[in-house]
């Protein structure tokens, strides 16, 4: 088969190239279970049929959201888009209130269910949107399973049917819509064709140090978000063994149990991987302890390709036999790649893990750009700590005079659905698109992103402050979970942190502070871990400008969440919204009380 040109074209290809016994595996009830490329086909060609029997037409919209990732996604998605209708992935975390309105902006008309809670969200507002029915694919009484549909196409009569619309998808025809989780106001819906989407797997797939057929994958990212969609669709290219995750929670069990050699993660993961080893290494005591630290330290002096010479390189092949060998083991033991996304990756977790045998490949874009722009890769020295890599095959990059990066390429998206104003907006007039984030290009091709154009902010004095980069420095201390720099129009920046509330509960016990009941109301306002986080921003602060120190800090209270609407669904901080929350504190800050 020639190479993909369409999404539902990935497992097609697989079957031809590199079939796979184990092509899709889900857990049920405490047991793996597998589904081979062609059984993979055969249900996507089912679905199809089924769905054409409900009277589904090229362009109808199909509402699935999914608590976790799972065969019956990737089943229902192949056999979606073959017949020219759009898969409509929605983030099963958002309010109810945006579940109404991604359903009636998209004007879905059946909604595909992974579980009860989702299914009660469904049902508390299904009568104000325009969906015939629900399935589900979990088995919930007095809800449709999705297996109804499979019966529906279990006769074959009109595959040709089937096959005429799948002849009749074209590249440039939209696939899905992405809604995008705002940090302020309404979702704006990412209109993505199969060609935006396909050529950025094409483009990534490159970077990437796959061998056909051979490689087992973890998936635990939201498949509603592009980026893991996406590497589903790598995945399947290369014929990768694909494992779902039950859950966050389970990770840990599940990488031990999978044993990948690849999974996609957000920096916010990987920091907490971290800090657990980190913690776990503080209390083995005696020599242990002083050996472990000992490899961090080498760790977060880590070079690639040998630049620290020939007496670092000793040491570390040292520290990987005695400690970090146990690290790749909780991690399966196979790991041979880590690509993370989504948000800015602390350069010392790139250097620790890579020091670790356990390299993780930073990479850069938007759910605009389907998603990648740019990304490491380990191979040719096309590795760069600190930087998102070289932009891959077929994508323009350039810096605009104010420092905004600009971007050009077939993986950019048609624009937004029904929203031809904002469409326009976001594209300079020689067809360039409007990241909203700042960077540089550097003398070898390497992207650095440095924050967020529209997060930046000016202190009364004039002063610009970016605060994703402060953030992102103060948030390696491991007192401190969260943290979102404030100031806009004050004198001076300040900071409201969440405190790392279980590191400092260990914290306080080696160094008998007393923190009365231990909650989290209790200890962000305990004086004592209020001067030493204090500390930890002083530390910080010596790595910027006099006016963009954090002259001012105030603790929390709450673990910020999803749920309580200080983080999107993509863990990026609700500004607008954590201010809000914490009026008070903002106030007791500049002195408005």
């Amino acid at each position: 088969m020639n190479e993909p040109t369409r999404l539902f074209d990935f497992p097609y290809y697989q079957q031809e190239n590199f079939p796979l016994e184990k092509s899709l595996v889900t857990k049920y009830n405490g047991e793996w279970k597998a589904i081979s490329t062609q059984t993979y086909l055969d249900k996507a060609n089912t679905i199809s049929r089924g769905l054409l029997r409900m009277g589904i037409k090229p362009n109808d919209k199909i509402a699935v959201i999914s608590t976790s990732n799972r065969t019956e996604w990737n089943i229902m998605d192949i056999g979606i888009l073959q017949i020219g209708a759009q898969n409509v992935p929605v983030y099963p975390t958002i309010s109810v209130e945006d579940y109404q309105y991604v359903l009636n902006h998209s004007e879905a008309t059946y909604c595909f269910v992974s579980d009860e809670e989702v299914l009660q969200k469904v049902n508390s507002i299904k009568q104000n949107t325009k969906i015939k029915e629900v399935y589900s694919f979990d088995e919930i009484q007095n809800c449709k399973h999705w297996t109804e549909i499979l019966n529906e196409g279990e006769d074959k009569s009109n595959q040709d049917e089937v096959e005429k619309l799948k002849d009749a998808v074209k590249p440039d025809d939209l696939a899905t819509l992405i809604y995008t989780s705002g940090t302020t106001g309404r979702p704006k819906a990412v209109m993505l064709s199969h060609e935006n989407i396909l050529s950025n797997v094409l483009g990534s797939a490159p970077r990437v140090p796959f061998e056909c057929g051979t490689y087992v994958a973890l998936s635990f990212l939201p498949v509603c978000h592009i980026f893991e969609r996406m590497i589903l669709y790598l995945y399947q290219y290369y014929s990768v063994s694909i494992h779902f995750a039950e859950s966050i929670d389970k990770i840990s069990d599940n990488l031990k149990e999978v044993k990948p050699h690849v999974i996609t993660a957000v920096p916010r993961l990987l920091e907490k991987v971290y800090d657990k080893i980190i913690a776990k290494g503080a209390t083995v005591g005696g020599i242990k302890e002083k050996l472990f630290f000992w490899a961090v330290e080498l760790g977060l002096k880590f070079e690639p390709y040998g630049a620290n010479g020939w007496w670092y390189e000793t040491r570390l092949k040292l520290a990987r036999k005695l400690i970090f060998s146990k690290w790749k083991e909780g991690l399966g033991g196979n790991i041979e790649l880590i690509v993370s996304g989504s948000a800015a990756l602390q350069p010392r977790l790139t250097r620790v893990f890579a020091a670790a045998d356990i390299p993780v490949m930073e990479g850069y874009g938007l759910t605009e750009t389907s998603p990648v722009i740019a990304v490491n890769d380990q191979r040719n020295r096309n590795f760069k700590i600190g930087t998102v890599g070289k932009p891959i095959k077929n994508v323009e990059v350039k810096i605009a005079e104010d420092g905004e990066i600009l971007c050009k390429g077939p993986n950019v998206m048609k624009g937004y659905y029904k929203e031809p104003e904002k469409s326009k907006e976001v594209f300079t007039e020689d067809n360039y698109f409007h990241t909203g984030d700042i960077g540089e290009i550097d003398e070898e091709g390497f992207l650095k992103i440095t924050d967020r154009k529209k997060e930046m902010f000016k202190t009364s004095g004039g002063k610009y402050v970016a605060p994703q980069l402060i953030e992102n420095t103060m948030k390696e201390s491991r007192f401190i979970e969260q943290i979102m720099v404030v100031g806009d129009g004050e004198k001076m920046p300040a900071a409201l942190i969440q405190p790392n509330f279980e590191f400092i509960r260990d914290w306080a016990k080696r160094k008998n502070i007393d923190l009365g009941d231990e909650t989290h109301q209790t200890i962000s306002e305990n004086q004592q871990v209020k001067e030493r986080i204090q500390e930890e921003v002083n530390f910080y602060n010596e790595k910027f400008g006099k006016w963009e120190k954090v002259k001012m800090i105030e603790l929390t209270p709450d673990v910020w969440s999803i749920e309580e609407g200080h983080l999107t669904p993509t863990m990026k901080l609700k500004r607008r919204n954590i201010k809000d929350l914490y009026k008070v504190q903002y106030n007791r800050i500049y002195g408005y009380d």
